[in-house]
């Protein structure tokens, strides 16, 4: 195997070093659990990356979102040029599931969009777990999700090699059983054709594809090309394509697995109607043998995924195999932002299993329907042979679970946590107005947490009323209206942004130094020990940062927050002193933030949907066609928040549109 090598002008600084040494020991010490608690700016995922050159592990980093999955993709691929760096995420930029709402007499079909470049990432990642040890994998909680059993992956391939003698229309009946789709004209990922004496297909996976030069059934040569130039980029003696989509079987296995879906739809039936329940059972009997029928002659059918139980011969309860099983048994695994992402990977299961046993209970879904779903918490821990909590605030369980709780306090910029305040609630506008000023004089930006929607509307608009040039985010501001406005932020188009709880993990602003928490000392979620500390943390990438605290009383999170945060300052100003560091402001390019694509950046910019739904002409093509973008931007939101019926509403008004 390729040696994991860090490729980086940096070398371990601060207290970096002691804890690379004291996680990779424990990692080779046979530690299942440690835990490495850094503060914001201390360098985690380089140090992160240390440990995987030191221990020389394939390892998965689990994140809880796309966008912070993103960066440290991103990261990982720079620090690791020459091994397999893969970005494993749900490569749906829009996801409707089946459901079935009882109270409503409502079924809603899955409908979904597809990100074509993400799902190539997916199946890049599933291909480098097959043919290399030197990888590693940046996913989000979609990881514990049912995939096809890596015995599976790895026998649905197709091969062939130079100078071989081949059956030409065996490889490719073998393709079209792998999901390639054929099509002569054009030739684009996941397609093959052939022309004559060539044949060439473009993988799921890859961005190049190949081209095989035939001497009847002979392969003359095999060469590697841009598909969009034509440029050959090199000869090669043989190739391996794996499948074009996630979910693959055998068609033998397929056949023969018909039997038991016809038994169990059998069984389900009579329990049925035995219970006087004639209307779900014809829906069933309906809906399955559609499906065998569609399996018997495609091979594949719409839904595939909810018979994956009898496929796999899986018994009913027994846990789906995922990513986490093409990972060897010797392996490493990074939990970033444990305090988060521990929650989210032990929510997964519940609320699966609730909307998929309505749909079996009202005849949508046989009950095999069930086994395909997440893994348990407990079913996800065991598979995994090392793990690393990474945390500013590690939490409970992370702290119990580990044999080694590591502390990484110090910036390699010098940079101490801010400076804590409390100030009374009383008065508290006019001296928030007094600091905002000073930090407009300096060029510096602020942000202001509020606990409600509208309590962040109203304080904008009273601080816009005494000329200042403020802004606010909260859950009903788009994602990508909440990039642009973070962008704005740090570019000085305004100088005070208001929000509630969405400035907290994996937000850079090196620009603000002042942070204003109202009603601080409120018992909750939004002011936990945790939130506090992450909230502080905002103000820890500028060297003047400060935070003020304003309550009327000071609170158990609040006296824990404030000292934790002083002890650390303690250390880093013992640190800085001792090596003579001058703390400095961390400068970042402002495009790091996020990487938007041009499509969503126009529906964004967008005025307002429901003015614009009563101010366009549906009999106008250009006119229709910018509706339909901009429904589609409003269909995502609400599916992004979980409200699948306004989406499905939204879905059906676009259909028509388009018809």
């Amino acid at each position: 195997m390729r040696s994991f090598e860090v490729v980086s002008p940096f070398k371990p600084a601060g207290d970096q070093g002691e804890a690379i040494a004291a996680l990779s020991d424990g990692i080779k010490a046979g530690n299942k659990y440690q835990t490495l608690q850094g503060v914001t700016g201390s360098g985690k995922t380089f140090t992160m990356a240390k440990i995987i050159e030191a221990v020389q592990m394939p390892t998965l980093v689990v994140s809880h979102n796309k966008t912070l999955a993103a960066q440290l993709y991103r990261e990982f691929k720079s620090f690791f040029p020459h091994n397999a760096v893969e970005y494993f995420v749900s490569y749906y930029d829009y996801y409707q599931p089946e459901a079935y709402v009882a109270s409503r007499d409502l079924y809603i079909e899955k409908d979904a969009s597809i990100n074509a470049e993400i799902e190539r990432m997916r199946l890049s990642a599933a291909r480098s777990m097959m043919e290399r040890e030197d990888v590693i994998i940046i996913a989000t909680v979609s990881c514990i999700y049912g995939m096809v059993t890596p015995d599976v992956y790895k026998k649905m391939t197709a091969t062939f090699s130079k100078n071989e003698t081949i059956d030409v229309d065996s490889l490719i009946r073998r393709f079209v059983e792998l999901q390639y789709e054929r099509n002569d004209a054009v030739l684009e990922r996941g397609r093959f054709r052939r022309r004559g004496e060539t044949l060439e297909i473009f993988p799921a996976y890859m961005e190049e594809a190949y081209r095989v030069d035939l001497d009847w059934d002979r392969v003359e040569r095999i060469r590697r090309f841009n598909p969009v130039s034509g440029e050959y980029l090199e000869e090669i003696d043989r190739a391996l394509i794996y499948p074009a989509k996630q979910f693959v079987m055998p068609a033998e296995t397929i056949q023969n697995t018909l039997g038991t879906i016809r038994d169990e739809l059998e069984k389900q039936l009579e329990f049925f109607k035995s219970s006087g329940k004639l209307m779900e059972a014809d829906r069933l009997k309906t809906r399955v043998e559609y499906d065998i029928e569609m399996l018997t002659e495609m091979g594949y059918c719409p839904g595939i995924e909810n018979y994956s139980a009898l496929l796999a011969n899986r018994k009913p309860g027994e846990s789906p195999d995922t990513l986490v099983d093409y990972f060897p048994k010797r392996h490493l695994t990074f939990i970033d932002e444990s305090h988060v992402t521990l929650p989210q990977l032990g929510a997964m299961y519940a609320g699966d299993r609730s909307r998929k046993q309505s749909l079996v209970d009202y005849g949508f879904r046989l009950p095999c329907a069930l086994d395909n779903r997440p893994l348990r918490y407990d079913e996800f821990v065991e598979r995994l042979d090392k793990a690393v909590f990474v945390s500013a605030t590690p939490g409970k369980t992370e702290i119990e679970q580990s044999a080694n709780v590591v502390q990484q306090l110090i910036r390699p910029t010098g940079l101490l946590d801010p400076l804590i305040e409390v100030r009374q609630s009383e008065g508290q506008m006019e001296d928030i107005y007094g600091e905002v000023l000073k930090r407009i004089k300096a060029g510096e930006r602020s942000l202001i947490l509020t606990l409600t929607k509208k309590m962040a509307e109203d304080l904008t608009d009273y601080l816009t009323g005494l000329g200042l040039k403020v802004r606010y985010i909260h859950s009903e501001v788009e994602t990508i209206e909440c990039v642009e406005i973070l962008t704005q932020l740090r570019q000085g188009d305004f100088d005070i942004l208001v929000g509630i709880n969405l400035l907290r993990e994996g937000i850079d602003l090196p620009e603000v130094s002042f942070i204003a928490i109202l009603d601080a000392d409120k018992i909750g979620f939004l002011r936990s020990l945790t939130s506090l500390i992450q909230i502080i943390g905002r103000a820890a990438r500028n060297a003047a940062g400060k935070v003020i605290m304003y309550a009327d009383k000071m609170s158990d999170a609040m006296e824990k927050a404030i000292a934790e945060t002083n002890r650390r300052r303690e250390v880093q100003m013992a640190y800085n002193q001792k090596h003579g560091i001058t703390p400095e402001t961390v400068k970042k390019a402002i495009a790091d933030i996020l990487t938007r694509h041009t499509e969503e950046a126009e529906a964004a910019a967008a005025e307002n949907i429901e003015v614009l739904k009563k101010s366009f002409n549906i009999l106008i093509p250009a006119q229709r066609k910018q509706l339909i973008k901009i429904l589609e931007t409003e269909m995502l939101e609400h599916a992004k928040n979980m409200e699948f019926e306004q989406a499905a509403v939204i879905r059906d008004e676009i259909a028509a549109l388009k018809s």
